[in-house]
């Protein structure tokens, strides 16, 4: 057996070994802060970096009108426009292109009670019946949304795609807007939207003449007899 061996008196202890956690958790801070000091030091020195900068001009209040509308109903509309263009004598491959286009928007009727003519309101002498005449609703331009309005499906020739790297507006969509547009007012036209506003005006004004006292309103409009 070995004798241990112990240190000769007057020696002082050997002092404690110190843990290495807190020197780790300091270089693992300083190499977070130096990334992420490298990583804002590369985005404002990289070539390649956009910023993007507002210069529009103040908002020009061109004129105020009053109105004398009521509008009196909207209709919500979509549409799935097809656009294709097609060269005479090129394969679509090469020249041509096809486009499907969702368009929704509404479109608002109104009656323009500043068309009411004078004589057109008529109250009988106990103040008791009142007989309104009003001109037919009206259609407003369609309103397309552009949120719910998007490109659905596109082909294009070969001709079409390096037309659109070239130009400084590629796929310019402002004709299937418009399109979109026009046929949405077909629609509103060919609907009942304007008979449901003549319907909801003649209902508020009952209603409102009658809250002011009259027993008989009698609402007509200007084609009636």
């Amino acid at each position: 057996m070995k004798a241990s061996q112990e240190a000769p008196p007057g020696t002082p202890p050997a002092p404690p070994r110190r843990r290495r956690w807190p020197l780790l958790v300091t270089l693992l801070v300083v190499a977070v802060l130096l990334a992420v000091g490298a990583r804002l030091a590369w985005s404002s020195l990289n070539p390649f970096g956009e910023a993007t900068v507002d210069r529009s001009q103040p908002v020009l209040l061109e004129s105020i009108h009053n109105l004398s509308r009521f509008e009196a109903a909207t209709g919500n509309f979509q549409v799935v426009v097809d656009l294709e263009k097609d060269a005479a004598f090129l394969p679509d491959a090469v020249k041509g292109s096809r486009t499907l286009f969702v368009g929704a928007g509404s479109v608002d009727s109104y009656v323009d009670f500043g068309g009411i003519a004078q004589g057109a309101l008529t109250v009988s002498p106990d103040r008791t019946e009142v007989t309104v005449r009003l001109p037919r609703a009206q259609l407003e331009k369609a309103n397309l949304d552009n949120k719910r309005s998007y490109v659905y499906a596109q082909q294009r020739g070969l001709f079409d795609r390096v037309e659109d790297l070239l130009s400084s507006s590629p796929n310019d969509q402002r004709e299937l807007y418009m399109l979109a547009e026009r046929k949405i007012t077909e629609a509103a036209v060919a609907s009942d939207l304007r008979k449901r506003a003549d319907q909801n005006t003649k209902i508020m004004l009952e209603g409102m003449l009658k809250g002011l006292g009259f027993t008989k309103v009698v609402v007509k409009f200007t084609d009636e007899p």
